[in-house]
């Protein structure tokens, strides 16, 4: 079983870069050694930053960014692979 886990941040005003920025020196680093089996990090327009982690089974914790980087609570869903092509 392959569990996708789905991460997404809205950066406060001016402060997408520094959040985009955390995300990869500071959450992916901290997920490191509960081996996911895959990373990667998208931006959007709006300062959004979505990072999605896969995983053999349940997916590790993503930490909390800083408050002030937000402009609202980090959004997160874990999803379970039923079929690849």
């Amino acid at each position: 079983m392959t569990r996708a886990h789905m991460w997404e941040a809205r950066a406060a005003d001016g402060r997408a870069a520094e959040l985009e920025r955390w995300v990869r020196e500071t959450a992916l680093p901290a997920l490191r050694p509960a081996a996911p089996l895959r990373s990667e990090v998208f931006t959007a327009d709006g300062g959004r930053v979505l990072l999605i982690t896969w995983w053999p089974g349940e997916p590790g914790a993503v930490p909390d960014p800083p408050a002030g980087l937000l402009a609202r609570p980090v959004h997160r869903w874990s999803f379970t692979s039923t079929y690849v092509e």
